[in-house]
């Protein structure tokens, strides 16, 4: 991967290796999601699609201690006409759409408060660590319109349909002792640790075969969609694309010789 662009919105930053930090940057305005941040994200995405080079994880999260992400700029949509609103919200479908067909696997670290879009970024990562002072929420009814970036799919397939119903159909915030009680959430973290841990846990994925996380992340994805026979199917040509990697005949070497198997992702 050649270097990242210097964003205007977001940052980001090499930890170690092969773990890549992404932070929403507007904290003036809880890091909600404006024009720019959806050409700057979509860029991102699509530069770690096509190219990820060492990246072998990332953590996402927010700039600030209180907001990972307030959701839609309302102060840039106040006034938008119809054509503007949905060239908008064209350009935003696109960056979610991005990120959630990442090959690399991305942790949410959910540092404050995911409100609406906030938390349709969250839950189009692939898990998620949060504060146990966030909260949560999808409030699109409130304001006349409903989630319109996963919201009303990835929700219920995280905690079921019913209770996905009265958190979209209230708009009610809920908090993130709820949120993990829901199963929505992988870990509940101490504010200050909330970032150090998910880049532990990305550290763990980043030093494992990075072929094979890939094909993990490919098989349960796409292999949920499908009948179960199916699936089963999809998963064995997901792990016979393995077979004949030099990954898999180090990670077997390794493990005869006793030693750490140095992965390099072929």
């Amino acid at each position: 991967m050649n270097s990242l662009p210097a964003y205007e919105t977001i940052l980001t930053e090499m930890v170690g290796q092969y773990v890549l930090k992404v932070t929403l940057n507007r904290p003036q305005v809880g890091n909600a999601v404006n024009t720019q941040m959806g050409h700057d994200m979509l860029d991102l995405w699509n530069r770690l699609t096509a190219e990820p080079g060492a990246v072998r994880c990332i953590v996402l999260t927010g700039a600030g201690e209180k907001i990972f992400c307030g959701g839609g700029d309302l102060k840039e949509r106040n006034g938008m006409t119809k054509p503007q609103w949905m060239r908008q919200h064209e350009l935003f479908e696109r960056m979610y759409w991005t990120l959630v067909d990442l090959p690399i696997p991305v942790i949410a670290a959910v540092n404050g408060h995911a409100y609406a879009g906030g938390l349709e970024m969250a839950l189009s990562c692939d898990f998620i660590y949060a504060s146990n002072a966030a909260r949560f929420a999808l409030t699109e009814v409130t304001l006349g319109i409903m989630p319109g970036a996963g919201g009303t799919q990835n929700l219920p397939r995280a905690i079921g349909e019913r209770r996905a119903k009265e958190i979209i159909m209230t708009g009610k915030p809920f908090s993130a002792q709820q949120a993990d009680a829901y199963g929505l959430l992988n870990a509940l973290c101490e504010p200050a640790e909330v970032v150090t841990q998910a880049l532990e846990t990305a550290a763990v994925i980043a030093g494992n075969a990075p072929l094979s996380v890939r094909q993990v992340k490919k098989s349960v994805r796409y292999g949920g969609q499908m009948e179960l026979r199916t699936a089963y199917r999809f998963e064995v040509e997901a792990y016979n694309h393995l077979i004949d990697t030099q990954d898999r005949m180090e990670g077997v070497k390794a493990f005869n010789e006793k030693r750490k198997p140095d992965f390099k992702g072929c």
